[in-house]
């Protein structure tokens, strides 16, 4: 795995080309340890400069936040200095840099197929192979904000049956079934991404035959579905108008019914883990009396990520009646001597 190194004799006047430079010489080091060779070099962390800038294996996708829907291209300027920073840094060929936009939408808006040039590569993720492809769409087939939350998915379920529902390309299923998930079930209603994802498993070489994916509606499989899952990760869209669907989905108000659909398939001592990146979420804990339910977010940001709302993430268990109270608290202590110990090994790994 090949990671580029910072040029010698670059300027170092600037403070862009400088945050760029300290995050990623930090971020180097975890990547050729975690066999990861895609993560987030710049997160906005400065203000005049709204763009992410994400690493993919020699590749580099800028993210330009528009602050409105008419102004999709960033100004020229800074076009050019971001492009300029990265060939300084890196020697980025200018082919090997890509851009898109992110730009505020309507509710109802959805974002389009930009192209069809069907161009892939791959990349590793904790030493898991995954297909990108930086042309097609504004998403890139795995998203980097959930490597944290794939890793615990992949630990909570080895051993187990696992459904994936709203799989996208799979890779929470990829990293379960790498890990040791005895069979893996991946839920999607795109023709395009249940395909991405069938060649995602068969890059690292996991058989199909335990690794079954459907294309489906996701409500509509969870009623028709009769199989048992020790781990069912739910990690739906904020808001979703496919004309495929029935009706519009909206995680704020079908969540509770998806929840309540997937603890049916849930084994007694089996985990929901829950995810969305909608900013208003509400979970309302009180609507699942007999659960135990815990957040888990602030486990799931990424070291390459600074925003702790990129998304939320909830464990979720089916208790016996009763005993919800007394296993959120035992789990809240196993938690707080995990960070513990968490806080400990940074510090080790700093110094």
């Amino acid at each position: 795995m090949e990671l580029p190194t910072i040029c010698d004799g670059e300027d170092k006047s600037s403070p862009f080309v400088n945050c760029i430079r300290k995050k990623y010489r930090h971020l180097r080091k975890w990547a050729r340890r975690t066999e990861t060779n895609c993560f987030r070099i710049y997160d906005r962390e400065l203000h005049h400069y709204p763009f992410a800038i994400d690493f993919y294996a020699g590749r580099y996708v800028i993210y330009y936040f528009s602050p409105n829907r008419f102004e999709l291209d960033p100004p020229e300027e800074l076009t050019l200095e971001v492009e300029s920073a990265l060939q300084l840094l890196f020697n980025a060929d200018p082919a090997m840099i890509f851009w898109k936009c992110r730009m505020k939408r309507s509710k109802y808006q959805q974002y389009e197929k930009q192209d069809a040039s069907k161009e892939f590569f791959t990349v590793l993720e904790y030493g898991v192979k995954f297909r990108i492809n930086l042309h097609d769409y504004l998403d890139t087939g795995l998203f980097l904000d959930h490597r944290e939350t794939r890793q615990i998915a992949a630990k909570l379920g080895v051993g187990k049956r696992v459904l994936n529902l709203f799989a996208y390309t799979c890779s929470f299923s990829v990293h379960a079934a790498a890990k040791g998930a005895a069979f893996t079930k991946s839920v999607d209603l795109s023709n395009t991404y249940t395909d991405w994802g069938r060649e995602n498993f068969l890059l690292n070489e996991l058989p199909l035959s335990a690794n079954r994916i459907v294309r489906a509606d996701c409500l509509s499989f969870l009623d028709e579905e009769d199989g048992k899952y020790g781990l069912i990760i739910i990690d739906p869209p904020t808001i979703s108008r496919s004309k495929k669907m029935d009706q519009m989905f909206d995680v704020q108000i079908d969540y509770r019914s998806l929840i309540e659909r997937a603890l049916k398939l849930l084994t007694p001592d089996g985990t929901i883990l829950f995810s969305t990146n909608s900013r208003k979420f509400v979970f309302e804990e009180s609507l699942f009396p007999n659960c135990s339910i815990q957040e888990i977010s602030h486990k799931t940001l990424p070291i390459d990520f600074l925003d702790p709302k990129i998304h939320r993430c909830w464990k979720i268990y089916r208790a016996q009646e009763g005993l919800a109270r007394s296993d959120r608290a035992r789990q809240s202590r196993i938690d707080s001597n995990e960070e513990h110990h968490s806080r400990i090994g940074k510090g080790d790994e700093e110094n």
